[in-house]
């Protein structure tokens, strides 16, 4: 066994567990608080297993789920940023690629460039792999706002327009749960959990 390579490996586990204190605006089923980012990526790895029968034959699952398992880590130190936050998104990518610069770099060289090129492909959101755990990323929060009665949407004011921009790599990513993305929008609309788009 070669003890550098193991102790690399245990600081980046150690170092994950940050990921658990990094609260994002999206509030568990029940409304009683926020998720934290780990939890989020737990749910969307089981999402990419529950829904695999959706995903176009070009994704691999396997793939998929651990792009989604590791796609947050670099908020430990670059923080989560609310994908309403227009400016927080400014300067997002330079912090998240500094983030992953220094997370993966705690691993063992060859491990640390695999978990990093798997990162930049989600990031990139051009394969069809990294366009289903996209489309998985958006469907998510969509999901907790329909069970807290527009939640977060309530609290920032958020209208239908913005969030048919947020959701749009789902009708690509994957298109067979496009149709019930679209009604479940509209059955928020209509139940008041969601402004209609300012006309």
């Amino acid at each position: 066994m070669e003890t550098q390579r193991l102790n690399q490996q245990i600081q980046f586990i150690i170092e994950i567990d940050k990921l658990k204190q990094v609260l994002r605006q999206t509030l568990l089923t029940d409304a009683s608080r926020r998720e934290n980012s780990a939890e989020h990526s737990w749910h969307l790895a089981v999402m990419a297993i529950t829904l695999a029968e959706y995903a176009p034959l070009e994704v691999d699952i396997f793939c998929a789920i651990k792009m989604l398992l590791i796609h947050d880590l670099v908020e430990i130190d670059a923080g989560d940023t609310f994908c309403y936050d227009v400016q927080g998104n400014h300067n997002k990518a330079e912090r998240e690629t500094e983030a992953a610069l220094r997370l993966f770099g705690l691993l063992p060289e060859a491990q640390g460039k695999e978990l990093r090129l798997l990162w930049e492909e989600f990031e990139a959101v051009a394969t069809p792999t990294a366009k289903f755990a996209a489309a998985l990323d958006r469907i998510q929060p969509l999901l907790h706002n329909q069970q807290t009665e527009g939640g977060t949407w309530r609290i920032h004011g958020i209208t239908r327009d913005q969030v048919m921009k947020r959701i749009a790599p789902v009708e690509t990513g994957a298109p067979a749960l496009w149709p019930f993305i679209l009604q479940l929008i509209e059955d928020c609309i209509q139940a008041g959990y969601l402004k209609p788009s300012a006309n």
